[in-house]
């Protein structure tokens, strides 16, 4: 586990590792990027209430960095948009601060586990080599989603009874991806 703080609640442990992973396979097979992979896990997983085009329309400029740019880490902003999502469904304006203290949670659990939040900084190592770069994006995108579930879940846990197990235990194979992937494009 990526944070030390567990639950030690058998379901919940069991919940929180299924999104990550779950996470990991929609990146690993390239059906998502970072921020889309962490946030479609987490908002189906737990019963966001986002269809899975609304997941990805709100989460894809924060791919790569928000747009590219460099800056904060997709997965993490993916993390902070699905924990918001989670701990504000019922009743976002009475719970804005409490989502701002996750939002602040999550950042310096991710900073303190990793050394910095910003993906540049976070990918200067690797960034000459595709698959290292690419392997390490995949733990981020699982470690993120791993860290959201697991603050969703102290602040709200009777969503593992509601948690859809059939979707966060579900793999793709890298070829199940590819079709996933062509499935979205030709059904517009």
């Amino acid at each position: 586990m990526s944070d030390a703080r567990q639950t030690r609640d058998p379901a919940s442990e069991a919940v929180i590792a299924a999104i990550a992973d779950r996470a990991r396979n929609f990146y690993e097979t390239r059906q998502m990027l970072c921020t889309e992979a962490v946030v479609a896990a987490l908002n189906q997983g737990l019963g966001g209430g986002l269809t899975e085009a609304q997941a990805t329309a709100v989460s894809a400029p924060f791919c790569i960095a928000m747009g590219e740019s460099g800056c904060v880490c997709g997965a993490l902003s993916g993390a902070v948009m699905a924990t918001g999502l989670l701990l504000g469904k019922d009743g976002a304006f009475l719970h804005r601060q409490s989502m701002r203290d996750s939002a602040r949670q999550l950042h310096d659990r991710f900073k303190f586990a990793n050394g910095a939040t910003c993906c540049r900084v976070l990918s200067r190592k690797v960034k000459h080599n595709k698959k290292e770069h690419f392997q390490q994006c995949a733990g981020l995108t699982a470690q993120a989603a791993e860290m959201a579930a697991r603050l969703v879940l102290e602040k709200r846990p009777e969503l593992v009874k509601q948690a859809d197990n059939a979707f966060i235990n579900r793999r793709q194979s890298s070829i199940g991806g590819v079709l996933s992937r062509l499935v979205h494009l030709f059904s517009r």
